[in-house]
């Protein structure tokens, strides 16, 4: 049986006539940019996340670029200041930090939720710190009430990398209270890359914020820097969500909740049926599972058995950011369990349009490799 890491085009068929109706209309209606669709998306999509504004624009990395470029416009970050931020994370993470003239700051994670360490985060703190990133990697929440509480103590920026979490849900505050990711801190950015929980057909993102004065800067800055046409207040960039991404993110929104409910329901059985003293399985939590990661140290090994057997995977991520060549003035650093994390981390398949003969004949392949 073959098992397919991520088929895009089966996940798109699962809604395929509303999708194709959808895009027709922004065709017929001959509005492509900044109109009726794209405002309906980031309305819903607001409400969706528990926030006041959502503001669309290109892609992930905008997302995250003009967020942090937003509040430098507002004198809350300045060249030099520091950004804490999980050493395990996805390299846009940093770029978008590094593009800002801002220095990231690297936490190790967990080593049992692959999420940012909270107790190794008030020690990283200097009198140059002025935010806290968290991302919500694999899917997985990475927020803890400690976190907040440093934040709120330090008065940091708290902010979320929501590009993987589309959905998840934590706990907050007092009587078992809940939020999604992307509405726990000052602002958070999302990506909505084709590959993603919330997945356009072609690059897309979104910033979620409740404020206002942020949110109107990042329209601006993403529009060349400017509210009203042919008048820059800002030296801006051309950073728009399109009005076809954003009609097909619309169809997708009403069943993300669905689908993330499939993910959980394969990423259960996996934990509840892989028994195999090869492989590391995350702890289970509140992740909607864009990514299952096992971790081995037989990796390549168990990835060349699981090919040789139908089953594609995937690896998130071979080269950890800080020992990127891009950034040859971290390569020095030593960061173990991010290191550990990236040199045995393997994606099985997980996603809504996998069948439970697929999803068994993945435990088998797992149970078996000696």
């Amino acid at each position: 049986m073959r098992v397919d890491y991520l088929p895009l085009k089966r996940i798109t068929e699962l809604h395929r006539d509303e999708i194709h109706e959808a895009i027709s209309r922004v065709v017929d209606g001959g509005w492509y940019l900044r109109g009726e669709a794209t405002e309906r998306f980031e309305s819903e999509y607001a409400a969706y996340i528990g926030t006041k504004y959502c503001v669309g624009v290109a892609n992930g990395l905008d997302a995250l670029t003009l967020m942090l470029r937003g509040y430098k416009e507002m004198g809350l970050l300045a060249d030099g200041d520091e950004v804490i931020v999980p050493a395990n994370t996805f390299i846009a993470t940093i770029l978008a930090i590094t593009e800002n003239g801002l220095t990231p700051v690297f936490v190790e994670p967990r080593p049992d939720t692959f999420q940012i360490d909270d107790r190794l985060i008030e020690p990283a703190i200097t009198p140059r710190t002025r935010a806290v990133m968290i991302v919500h990697l694999y899917g997985r929440p990475a927020y803890t009430a400690r976190i907040a509480t440093i934040c709120h103590c330090h008065h940091l920026l708290l902010l979320e990398d929501n590009a993987q979490a589309h959905g998840a849900v934590v706990s907050v505050g007092s009587h078992s209270m809940t939020a999604r990711t992307g509405s726990l801190g000052h602002a958070a950015a999302h990506s909505f890359y084709p590959g993603k929980n919330l997945g356009a057909l072609g690059d897309a993102g979104a910033v979620t914020t409740n404020d206002p004065q942020l949110a109107a800067l990042i329209r601006s800055l993403g529009n060349y820097g400017s509210q009203q046409k042919y008048v820059f207040s800002h030296v801006g960039r051309n950073s728009r969500l399109d009005e076809i991404q954003a009609a097909v993110l619309s169809v997708k929104l009403k069943y993300l909740d669905e689908d993330n409910e499939r993910r959980r329901q394969i990423a259960n059985h996996y934990l509840k049926e892989v028994k195999n003293p090869d492989i590391f399985l995350p702890t289970p939590s509140q992740s909607v599972y864009h990514i299952f990661p096992i971790l081995s140290d037989r990796r390549d090994d168990l990835q060349q058995y699981l090919g040789d057997n139908g089953i594609g995977t995937a690896i998130h991520y071979p080269i950890p950011p800080h020992k990127q060549a891009c950034y040859r003035q971290w390569n020095h650093l030593s960061l173990p369990v991010t290191e550990s994390i990236h040199h045995r981390e393997l994606s099985l398949p997980c996603h809504q349009a996998m069948s439970q003969e697929q999803v068994s004949a993945v435990v088998e392949f797992l149970n078996t490799f000696v």
